[in-house]
């Protein structure tokens, strides 16, 4: 089939080139966000998928919109068979989903109807589920609500962060949509509508989303530092700063230690929550780089008894008192 592929970021990418090779398929073009700026100088830089698809010599196409008249009139003239996509980033008008005859079939890393929505992977993770995967399904104007093609399931480990999990996905996400690319073309694969029941969704995480709620169980603590990693960073306060925080170690013990109260062991940093102590394992002071914790405690002289800031200060125990 003469394929339009639409993704942007590092996440795409693992599909763009799974299609790109294939035998039975042709990426005619790809379509992808404007350049946007980053690093230090703010300079703008075009997406993963554009980079990868310039360096195949795949035509480009980069819509402020997807309904610009100049977009639409080029999608026309390419006229693919179908639009495969991942993680492209914006809405897709009417006018746009009914140019390939085939429709526009997107690769969403969830088992759907289950998180429905732009953060199926960390909201998986946050909500403690022992399983997820990927699904391909026919894009319609609802939210991910399409019938689906076909899925993949991944077992969720209990050190993955978000990346970890993404990045598995991203790998057998793209065997899948390849195949769902087959059978649209040999007509071996029909959509099934997907369920009434079992619908969950994912919304964007905002970064205060990602702040640690010491007061809240280990466990779920935990998650959300999983969950939050790489992005956008889990993050609490200490002394009025912001410190972010990678992976942490739940332990068996209850908490002898107070909501966010922070205890030194030579290289070890336990911290309390509404059950179990946490062990930190990276830590990122403001305006620093990311260090082990023992290097971050002995730097700052962490003081005993002294303690991260709450997310809701009322709900915080006085000094001195465990959780039990």
């Amino acid at each position: 089939m003469r394929l339009v592929f639409a993704g942007t970021p590092e996440v795409a990418v693992p599909a763009l080139e799974a299609l790109i090779a294939s035998d039975r398929h042709e990426v005619a073009a790809v379509v992808t966000r404007p350049d946007a700026p980053a690093g230090r100088g703010r300079r703008l830089v075009a997406s993963p998928v554009a980079q990868r698809a310039e360096e195949a010599g795949i035509e480009v196409l980069k819509p402020r919109r997807p309904r610009d008249p100049e977009f639409l009139e080029r999608l026309a003239r390419i006229a693919p068979d179908c639009c495969p996509v991942v993680a492209y980033g914006a809405l897709l008008p009417r006018v746009a989903l009914d140019v390939p005859r085939h429709g526009w079939v997107n690769l969403h890393f969830s088992l759907l109807p289950a998180w429905r929505g732009a953060a199926p992977v960390q909201h998986s993770l946050m909500a403690g589920d022992a399983v997820t995967g990927a699904s391909t399904f026919q894009i319609e104007e609802g939210l991910d609500s399409g019938p689906v093609y076909g899925v993949v399931t991944e077992e969720i480990r209990a050190t993955d962060t978000s990346g970890d999990l993404l990045g598995r996905l991203a790998q057998s996400g793209a065997g899948l949509l390849a195949a769902t690319m087959d059978g649209i073309e040999d007509g071996s694969l029909v959509p099934v509508a997907q369920p009434a029941e079992g619908v969950s969704l994912a919304p964007k995480i905002n970064v205060e989303d990602a702040r640690v709620d010491w007061t809240a169980p280990a466990l779920r603590v935990d998650r959300v530092v999983r969950g939050c990693t790489p992005a956008p960073g889990a993050w609490t306060v200490l002394r009025g700063e912001r410190v972010k925080l990678g992976p942490v170690r739940p332990t068996p013990e209850r908490a002898e230690l107070a909501p966010g109260e922070i205890a030194v062991q030579k290289n070890t940093v336990r911290v309390g929550t509404g059950s179990h102590e946490v062990v930190l394992g990276e830590v990122q002071a403001q305006g620093k780089k990311r260090m082990s914790a023992g290097d971050w405690a002995r730097g700052h002289r962490i003081e005993a008894g002294e303690r991260f800031e709450p997310a809701d200060p009322a709900a915080l125990p006085a000094s001195g008192e465990g959780v039990k």
